[in-house]
């Protein structure tokens, strides 16, 4: 740690892990070694990127014990991915950015596009979660400008310059999907056009419609956040949510997709934030592993909710945010943000798509941030400096 700070690793948050279906790392390992023993492993993946690939299998096949730096670790998690793919040949391509995602943060390299894209469709949202951004209200209130939706022009932008360029995205940041005017057409657009599209959503405007949507849309996992397996403790955290409405349209969605969409490879995870020890993971599997494939538990970002960054003193954590190097979000109006710990937007790089994701990543506004944090002037920095994410 930092001088003592707390720090929050967001990149490796998970605190528990179960998954329902059969899916461990040697299995996983076993298919990797299968796979890549072909010596056509190569197609698909743009020979500047050859390297990435020949890491990655060095890092997970042989043992690391005499490699230096930073290396590729086969997880729960990861092998769970690996195996939900009945093609085998987007393999290549899966680890090549697996590489991008884990390892460029630790090593501080750059390429032309971020390893990670996160779209917001839209930062309204119907619960105010004790640990969320929507608590603030210098936020969640309307009058000061921050809560709108996503158009579906703005959105088939952003996916027209991600696709090919980027294969992890997430679709979620400050508000519920869902709530979206445009949510089947934005779920239609993704479709086959992605490896790892992840979206986020609290399952309390599931309907019949927008389960068919999911479905028959882009999204590999499907993160429904549920911190609890009981009531009232439900109903303290996701406040504004109710348990029984969650558990009816998590049972609708996991019904319409055995019986309609058998050969479906999405990935579906109940995860909630770990708040407080009266959280069992053991209660939450056995209560929600039934109708989902993963369930899990991510620690808490102490940067969020009352106590958010922007409020805090000045702390003495001086490591480099990894998420610099990792990842970079679109707001529903197009401005473009380093991290969703600034949900106010005070460090914003430039907005899409008056500027193109790919020099939006390798501009000066990015670059100053991220030699701010490599010469550990996190605190000249607002809200880095409250800010506890490394």
């Amino acid at each position: 740690m930092d001088g003592g700070e707390r720090v929050y690793k967001k990149h490796n948050s998970f605190v528990g892990l179960h998954q329902t279906k059969a899916a461990t790392v040697d299995s996983a390992l076993n298919r990797l070694k299968s796979i890549f023993e072909k010596p056509d492993r190569y197609t698909g993946i743009d020979t500047s990127n050859h390297w990435i690939l020949d890491r990655a299998l060095s890092d997970i096949l042989d043992p690391p014990r005499k490699k230096t730096g930073p290396t590729l670790k086969l997880t729960p998690h990861v092998a769970g991915e690996i195996l939900s793919y009945s093609d085998e040949s987007v393999l290549p391509l899966y680890l090549v950015h697996r590489y991008r995602y884990e390892i460029f943060p630790q090593t501080k390299t750059l390429d032309d596009f971020p390893p990670y894209l996160q779209l917001e469709p839209s930062s309204v949202c119907n619960f105010r979660c004790v640990f969320c951004y929507q608590v603030d209200k210098s936020f969640s209130n309307k009058s000061n400008g921050h809560m709108g939706h996503m158009s579906i022009g703005l959105f088939r932008d952003a996916i027209d310059q991600a696709e090919g360029n980027i294969e992890f995205l997430s679709l979620a940041s400050r508000g519920e999907p869902t709530l979206n005017p445009d949510f089947d057409a934005i779920m239609a657009y993704t479709s086959g056009k992605f490896l790892n599209l992840k979206m986020n959503t609290n399952a309390s405007l599931l309907t019949e419609e927008r389960c068919h949507s999911i479905l028959q849309g882009g999204v590999k996992t499907l993160v429904i956040s549920a911190d609890a397996a009981k009531e009232p403790l439900y109903s303290k955290l996701r406040v504004n949510g109710s348990l029984d409405k969650t558990i009816r349209n998590v049972e609708r969605f996991q019904n319409i997709r055995e019986s309609q969409y058998p050969m479906s490879e999405i990935i579906t995870r109940v995860s909630g934030v770990k708040v407080s020890e009266s959280q069992n993971l053991d209660e939450m599997d056995s209560f929600w592993g039934g109708l989902v494939d993963q369930v899990a538990f991510v620690s808490y970002n102490p940067s969020f909710g009352e106590k958010s960054a922007y409020y805090q003193d000045v702390n003495e954590v001086t490591s480099p945010c990894s998420d610099l190097w990792r990842r970079m979000y679109i707001w529903h109006d197009g401005l473009v943000n380093p991290c969703d710990v600034d949900y106010k937007s005070y460090l914003t790089v430039g907005n899409f798509p008056a500027c193109d994701l790919s020099k939006l990543w390798k501009s000066k506004a990015y670059a100053y941030l991220r030699t701010s944090h490599e010469k550990h002037k996190r605190g000249d920095l607002t809200p880095c400096s409250g800010c506890v994410v490394v």
